[in-house]
């Protein structure tokens, strides 16, 4: 198989959580364990960082990785989804997956893979692993793929563990309450290992310090230590003053992703740069200033409050749930409070929507769609969900159609807003994103 019929086998033949949803997910190791066993455990001949939340753990995942690649460590990063090519899920200094990598361990497995029958998330987390040890990485940093307890990443032991923040999303599998979430998340604690965690609610809290007291993990809340000062964004560069807390010492960071939301991920990254010091890792303030200035072209990220064009101004987010939503809306209010705002959105049929519905303002105008996967919710069907809440405006089969419209009746004045999902993303032209992101 030469790299394109390779691909589309893994996606056609195993199950695979983006594409079917829920009947996709294995709710234990067993055959991650399998498949790194076969292997010869590759997760043991690297060192890691594991990195779970409900939202943020991607970019934090960046971040750190950039950090660490600008600090002179060989730096493997394993994230999902992906967003144009599926190389972008296992890096490493930045470099996507060798093709040919991909091509011979898909077929070093095929029999394996008829055997124990893995999911594409459970395959592809042992190529990762695979990938990295073959590399000789100094250090990866892996972002479970859903939960932590019982995602297919949670058989590495890493050196540290970091947790964003919990929030509803995918309550179908990880459980209706706050609580309920935190503990899934928190299964990435680990016995004598230091924990960071992003962000804390009264209902995670107390799931955190039991977790943690029980593993005899050092446990570190970020916002406690650190807090944000003078925030602006100039869709170029998210400036802000972090400072410490206990020392009251100030560090000006201009980081590259300039979302507002990214400023907790960045104090998130901050108190994790700290602990890996405290552990060997000579990491100074330059190279963690510089990484974090250059997030998008040392790690590739793209798709978190991505502008794309001006006049229109074009925005991409992969904001996919309530939470991420609310933090978009936050943002155009601060920086577009009078814009005209145009929303291309699209979802997936498997998560309740109304809530994230709700917070969409009723004047904009809006251009409902779908991606070409068996998940998406049919834009159709957005539309009657739409309606029902007061939004109204077409529907579109294709996310490009509907850029074109919005194109069509924006001013230059105006902000056009595409979310909702990573999979309405993936489908848009590779013409509208910058080419070195």
């Amino acid at each position: 198989m030469n790299y394109k019929e390779t691909i589309d086998y893994l996606y056609e033949q195993l199950p695979m959580f983006s594409r079917i949803g829920e009947k996709a997910y294995k709710a234990d190791l067993s055959n991650t364990l399998a498949l790194c066993n076969a292997l010869d455990n590759p997760q043991n001949k690297f060192k890691s960082i594991h990195i779970a939340g409900t939202n943020g753990k991607g970019s934090t995942s960046n971040m750190l990785a950039a950090i660490l690649q600008q600090a002179g460590y060989k730096t493997g990063l394993y994230t999902s989804p992906h967003i144009k090519d599926f190389g972008e899920r296992i890096r490493v200094n930045g470099e996507k997956i060798n093709q040919q990598f991909v091509i011979d361990f898909t077929e070093r497995t095929k029999q394996l893979t008829a055997q124990i029958k893995p999911s594409f998330f459970e395959l592809t987390v042992a190529m990762a692993f695979e990938y990295f040890a073959a590399q000789q990485v100094d250090i990866a940093v892996i972002e479970t793929g859903l939960g932590g307890l019982l995602d297919s990443t949670n058989v590495i032991n890493p050196l540290l563990s970091v947790i964003t923040n919990i929030g509803y999303d995918h309550i179908n599998i990880l459980g209706s309450t706050l609580a309920e979430i935190a503990r899934q998340k928190a299964g990435i604690i680990k016995q004598n290992t230091p924990v960071v965690i992003g962000e804390v609610l009264p209902e995670t809290l107390p799931v955190f310090l039991n977790e943690a007291k029980n593993k005899n993990a050092a446990l570190t809340i970020a916002p406690n230590l650190y807090s944000a000062e003078n925030i602006d964004s100039n869709n170029t560069l998210l400036q802000v003053v972090i400072k410490n807390k206990l020392s009251s010492k100030e560090q000006k960071i201009n980081l590259d992703l300039t979302g507002l939301y990214q400023v907790k991920n960045c104090i998130t990254v901050i108190c994790a740069v700290n602990e890996l010091r405290k552990i060997g890792f000579i990491i100074s303030e330059k190279n963690a200033e510089h990484a974090l200035e250059n997030v998008k072209k040392i790690t590739g990220l793209r798709g978190r409050w991505d502008v794309l064009q001006h006049s229109p101004t074009i925005i991409v987010d992969v904001a996919h749930n309530t939470d991420g939503i609310k933090q978009v809306m936050h943002q155009l209010k601060t920086q577009y409070p009078n814009a005209t705002l145009h929303f291309i959105i699209g979802f997936v049929h498997d998560k309740d929507i109304g809530p994230a519905l709700d917070l969409f303002p009723k004047n904009a105008h809006y251009y409902f769609t779908n991606a070409h996967m068996p998940r998406a919710l049919a834009y159709q069907d957005l539309i009657k969900m739409a309606e029902s809440k007061n939004l109204k405006g077409k529907g579109y089969d294709r996310v490009n159609d509907a850029i074109h419209d919005a194109l069509k009746f924006a001013a230059a004045d105006d902000v056009i807003i595409i979310c909702g999902s990573f999979f309405i993303i993936s489908e848009i032209e590779d013409s509208y994103f910058d080419p070195k992101n």
